[in-house]
């Protein structure tokens, strides 16, 4: 181990041959290794003073994990930006695009946090997957038991009381490709891969997914083919001042994650339903983070 790799709980350098205080806590940081750059960008969408509301791409994991380490949202952010107190408040799978809110200011971090514990906000998802046979009716309400085996990567509809719940509805076909349908997904609970389980049960299986119906044990540096799922929209009573915040991505999907491949979202051509998609400030009101009234996590 080399010299400053392990510190106290105070973040003193500790040595090997230093005494260990009972009781006491220390951290080991362990080097990381090279990583290969994920080709795609982070952009904001809003900020004040506590919250920093950003565009995630494809491929991006959000939070550091085992294999991504600098390559992830909150560690970007963190050295881009010079503000080693981001922290993503909510989670957003790695192939997942779009909206992640990130706290600036760990004196605030609870209160927002506590949002999504509680289900106080409302998320939307625009995915892509096959038109529907007609004898499914939508708008239509998915309620299952999910469950996730130890050491596997999919998930499972089992039999028992339901702790998923997705709201589905048909947007209609995308225009010039027959038998793709766009659909907004809104999920009332928060399970691991909620939104895919779902509709994969419907047999409509989002196009682009790795992992569903057939996991296909996917190389993490190919990005050749996007899974068509975006968290579109995202709306809540800020905690802070009781003003209701609308957040809308200011990406679309490409909707070519099919046979000839696609490599994510493309910019939105226009404004979002009620918010524009271009960044702003607290101090901006025509900007992303404006609010609206009247709009009550996968």
């Amino acid at each position: 181990m080399l010299p400053g790799q392990m510190c106290d709980s105070l973040g003193t350098p500790v040595h090997w041959d230093d005494p260990v205080i009972p009781g006491g806590f220390y951290f080991f940081h362990r080097p990381v290794p090279a990583e290969e750059r994920i080709p795609f960008e982070v952009s904001i969408v809003w900020e004040d003073d506590d919250l920093l509301v950003v565009d995630k791409p494809h491929f991006l994991a959000n939070t550091p994990n085992g294999r991504f380490v600098r390559e992830s949202v909150v560690t970007r952010l963190r050295v881009d930006r010079g503000e080693p107190d981001l922290v993503a408040i909510h989670r957003l799978d790695r192939i997942t695009a779009g909206l992640l809110i990130l706290s600036r200011r760990p004196e605030t971090r609870g209160r927002y946090q506590r949002l999504f514990q509680d289900r106080q906000v409302t998320k939307t998802y625009r995915a892509l997957a096959s038109s529907p046979p007609y004898d499914l009716d939508f708008p239509l309400t998915r309620r299952s038991r999910l469950h996730k085996p130890p050491g596997g990567r999919q998930v499972l509809e089992v039999p028992g009381e339901a702790n998923a719940i997705s709201r589905i509805d048909h947007l209609g076909e995308v225009a010039g490709r027959v038998g793709v349908s766009e659909y907004r997904l809104e999920p009332l609970t928060g399970k691991t891969h909620q939104l895919r389980v779902h509709m994969n049960a419907l047999g409509l299986p989002l196009l682009g997914d790795p992992v569903y119906p057939r996991d296909l044990s996917p190389d993490p540096y190919d990005f050749s083919t996007a899974l068509q799922l975006l968290a579109a929209t995202i709306d809540f009573t800020d905690p802070l001042d009781g003003r209701l915040r609308r957040f809308a991505t200011g990406l679309a999907l490409d909707g070519s994650a099919d046979d000839d491949g696609g490599r994510g979202t493309s910019p939105m051509p226009g404004p979002g339903p009620t918010l524009t998609s271009s960044p702003g400030t607290a101090d901006d009101p025509g900007s992303a983070g404006a609010e609206t009234p009247g709009v009550p996590q996968t």
